[in-house]
């Protein structure tokens, strides 16, 4: 493997050829960009090889997301960069934490985790609304997430994002089938707003995306999907930190969750750690 000089110099040029003018205003406005065409062929292939691996052989992690009566399938699974070659290479070699870095307007980019989202044809399970960051164990503004699928995805399966609200508040998590309180105590944050009641009062943002397109965004820009009825969604999620990112310990389990981090790392440490690499710095 090339060092992390050579690497970032390669990633930067390849970037160049794909992002546009404005885009590093665009996801700080907004909280969300499409990058078209950042993976290559290569990448395609090795991200597709790395989740069929996964899904032959799931981690203790992995859960099914769909309920038993869904006619579809959709399966979810985070922290396999170590074990699974093909993920690793895409996640260090690829121009995706470069990306990240420009938007985040970062000088350094760590690796937080990947993240393996299937649906399979006639999956009716939506996505519901959510933001990503009050799941985690950080705080930090300096955060993103990369949303690469390997399958095209029609504009009625895609992920939606509702511009701006990256810029907070925080709102409570919930579990997606239950809807229950499981991490914030209940009361303790907000409630997300009803966007299906009305859709035409938030500003909804979504693409059309080919295998090479990534969309990135930040973790707490609230975003939804819909189900995977015209084929499958093969889907790989990785989530990069940025310079203000702290260890922020939470008295519930996290998803996902890093046992034996709390012992290691104190509570308000940047996550300099053999689990969160770096993956891209500036020269």
């Amino acid at each position: 493997m090339p060092n992390l000089h050579e690497r970032t110099n390669d990633q930067v040029e390849r970037l160049a050829e794909v992002f546009g003018p404005r885009v590093i205003e665009d996801f700080r406005r907004d909280g969300v960009v499409c990058v078209r065409g950042l993976l290559n062929a290569q990448e395609i292939e090795r991200c597709r090889a790395g989740i069929d691996e996964n899904m032959a052989h799931p981690s203790e992690r992995a859960k099914v997301a769909s309920r038993p009566e869904d006619p579809g399938y959709f399966i979810e699974d985070f922290c396999n960069w170590q074990h699974i070659d093909a993920y690793r290479d895409v996640i260090f070699n690829s121009p995706a934490a470069a990306a990240a870095g420009l938007l985040m307007g970062s000088q350094t980019v760590r690796l937080y985790h990947d993240h393996l989202l299937v649906k399979e044809p006639n999956t009716r399970q939506k996505t519901p609304w959510h933001q990503d960051q009050p799941y985690y164990n950080i705080d930090g503004f300096q955060n993103c997430s990369m949303w690469a699928p390997m399958d095209p995805v029609p504009r009625a399966a895609t992920l939606e994002f509702v511009a701006g609200t990256h810029k907070g508040p925080w709102l409570m998590p919930r579990s997606f089938m239950s809807n229950e309180a499981k991490w914030f105590p209940e009361g303790s944050l907000s409630d997300l707003p009803d966007i299906e009641a009305d859709r035409s009062a938030f500003d909804i943002l979504g693409w059309e995306l080919e295998p090479g397109d990534v969309v990135f965004f930040h973790m707490l820009t609230l975003h939804a999907a819909g189900g995977a009825r015209s084929g499958r969604r093969r889907v790989l999620s990785v989530r990069f930190l940025g310079d203000d990112v702290r260890h922020a310990p939470r008295q519930w389990k996290t998803s996902p969750s890093f046992p034996g981090l709390e012992a290691a790392l104190p509570a308000g440490a940047p996550l300099d750690h053999p689990m969160f690499p770096i993956l891209w710095a500036v020269s």
